[in-house]
Parts: structure tokens; sequence; C-alpha cells
């Protein structure tokens, strides 16, 4: 088991990690696209069914 966690550290040791500002970066992005498709489909579901209750008669 200390083989293992050993290789564990080694193998992280070699990982090039992100800057901090790249994440906080990365992060905007995300939760702006995020926002972006929940608006788009909240958008898309009240048009259908707005359609459908025309259809419908209901």
């Amino acid at each position: 088991m200390s083989k293992f966690i050993r290789e564990c550290i080694a193998e992280f040791k070699k990982v090039t990690w992100p800057s901090r500002e790249t994440v906080v970066s990365a992060s905007k992005v995300m939760l702006l696209s995020t926002f972006v498709f929940v608006l788009f489909f909240f958008g898309v579901d009240n048009l259908i069914r707005t359609l459908l209750l025309l259809l419908l008669g209901a």
C-alpha cells in the first residue's frame, strides 16, 4: 500500500496545475454558459408548452 501512495505522490508532482486566474476564468465561462443554456431551454420549453396548449385547445 505504501508503494501505491509513493507512486501517486510521484505522479501528482508531474502534473502541471492551472493558475488561480485560469481556474477563475474557466469557472466564469462555465457559469455564464450554464446560465445561457438555462435561459434558452426555459424559453424553448415555454414555447412548446404554449404551442401545445393552443393545439389542444386547453
